[in-house]
């Protein structure tokens, strides 16, 4: 196989079925459509022609017509006999899918390639259904295929070497890009998806903040085009749910996975998304009246000593405050605190300050954007207000969450680039389709390696070694491949493959 023109077979004519279709039929490659219910791949065939219509009137395909004039509806797979690969979009059902198989090869030829756009299912289990599991590949698009520019091109255990460089470069020849990932449960986008949507989730259970002001911190202050819980709503969380499932399971219950019990529970209730009018959000939205901002607190801001306390105390001056200088808080002064990886009420202990005077914030994505604040358990509401209304008086954004280590941001952030530090450990993906996979696939404004390095990767591991201090929970445990890196001072090199190449064990 090749970039030049091929004849495609696709075998189901749903959606992505659809836009694979598209795809190879504008990319200059003969479409053979085929699917078991009658009449849907010709209704697909008249769809996907009036789209081609529409891009060319766009100006962004340039010959509508000789587009559909290769793109053609077949009723049964016996018409995909000379097809030189053939592409699966049918049920996601593991045992459909290999029946489907074992049929396609007694029609196909022995070089025809064989692929599935499953999202989910083991490529090394489907290829169990065929006479040559070597022309098996994983072929994952995403959707809508015609936008989305990314393939995870998925070998199995005994899938050809040669048919991943040729795949790589077929789809590089449509306009998209190939990242080759480990045959590993949810593959990569889906595995690393983890992080941001996970962690989002255990803030939200953990009582420490609501979903909307969890998606407005993580959209002002990273950049993200939407919240954890506003993409749950739209990808649907029955779909999300399943997906949670498969990747814990599927890695034997490794802790950076764990599902929150609550989700089974909004499931069984049908609160979806969008797609069933509620889900953490009712449809169609409608916005929350605004609070009325708190007055500023006129006590003094002692700064703790810290990373961030000259950005602190920079900010604190240019909104009218006064800094106390002293080596204490004295008197009325409330103690402001800047940590990383823990809470106020730790801060504040370890500080040796009235925890009831003491309001912690945020500093590590920057000050500007969004400002998030938490006070111990038990203060009186008005000193988190008072210091709410001082750091909100330039018109910035300001939250009050509940006490927790590691705020918002920095928990979404350690998870994540711990779930790709374990990715890059175990040779999923390289870090730089890792974050490749990240920004083409799921939308990110940066891979979470590229954020790593924003932020400081020694920050990010001091983080987690905190969380997994306050917490003992197993999932924040730093990564190996990160405490290393950190300890040699070295910096995140998108092309490292380390450990060693193991290409010389395959089928070993």
């Amino acid at each position: 196989m090749s970039s030049a023109s091929r004849v495609i077979g696709v075998v189901g004519a749903g959606v992505m079925g659809s836009g694979i279709a598209q795809l190879f039929a504008a990319g200059g490659h003969r479409v053979l459509l085929v699917d078991a219910r009658q009449g849907a791949a010709e209704a697909a065939r008249q769809q996907i022609g009036q789209m081609l219509d529409k891009l060319a009137a766009k100006g962004v395909l340039a010959d509508a017509g000789a587009a559909k004039a290769r793109l053609s509806a077949v009723p049964r797979l016996e018409h995909l006999s000379g097809t030189d690969l053939v592409i699966e979009a049918i049920v996601e059902d593991l045992g459909a899918k290999q029946e489907l198989l074992r049929d396609l090869e007694a029609i196909v030829g022995r070089r025809t390639v064989l692929a599935s756009n499953t999202s989910s299912l083991s490529i090394t289990s489907l290829a169990t259904a065929c006479r040559q599991p070597e022309r098996m590949v994983g072929l994952h698009f995403f959707n809508p295929v015609p936008l989305m520019r990314l393939v995870e091109i998925v070998p199995g255990l005994r899938t050809a070497p040669d048919l991943v460089e040729d795949l790589s470069a077929l789809v590089a020849g449509l306009g998209h890009t190939g990242v080759v990932v480990a045959d590993r449960p949810g593959f990569l986008v889906n595995h690393i998806g983890r992080g941001y949507t996970g962690e989002a989730l255990r803030i939200w259970g953990e009582a420490i903040a609501p979903p909307a002001t969890i998606d407005a911190v993580l959209k002002d202050c990273l950049g993200f085009r939407m919240g954890p819980f506003e993409l749950l709503d739209l990808t649907g969380l029955d779909v999300s749910a399943a997906v949670m499932r498969q990747v814990y399971d599927g890695y034997w219950q490794e802790p950076r996975f764990r599902p929150v019990p609550d989700i089974a529970a909004r499931v069984a209730a049908g609160l979806h998304g969008r797609k069933t009018g509620a889900g953490f959000y009712a449809y169609p939205l409608t916005p929350a009246p605004a609070a009325p901002a708190p007055a500023a607190t006129t006590a003094p801001i002692w700064i703790a000593p810290g990373p961030f306390a000259d950005e602190v105390a920079a900010l604190v001056r240019r909104l009218g405050g006064r800094v106390d200088t002293s080596a204490a808080p004295a008197g009325e002064a409330i103690a402001l605190f800047a940590p990383l990886g823990s809470d106020c009420t730790t801060a504040a202990v370890a500080a040796g300050v009235d925890p009831a005077r003491a309001v912690a914030i945020d500093a590590l994505a920057g000050l500007d954007r969004h400002r998030v604040l938490m006070a111990p358990p038990g203060q009186d509401p008005a000193v988190l207000a008072g210091v709410a209304g001082l750091l909100g008086s330039d018109g910035v954004p300001v939250s009050r969450i509940g006490d927790g280590a590691g705020f918002i941001v920095q928990r979404v952030v350690a998870m994540m680039v711990l779930i790709a530090c374990d990715a890059a450990q175990q040779r999923l993906a390289t870090p730089a389709a890792i974050d490749g996979a990240a920004t083409l696939g799921l939308g990110y404004p940066l891979g979470p390696f590229a954020l790593a390095t924003r932020l400081g990767a020694a920050r990010i591991h001091q983080i987690a070694e905190r969380l997994f201090a306050a917490t003992g929970d197993a999932r924040f445990r730093p990564s190996v491949w990160l405490s290393r890196r950190v300890a040699l001072s070295m910096p995140i090199d998108l092309g490292d493959s380390s450990p060693c190449d193991l290409s010389s064990l395959a089928g070993h």
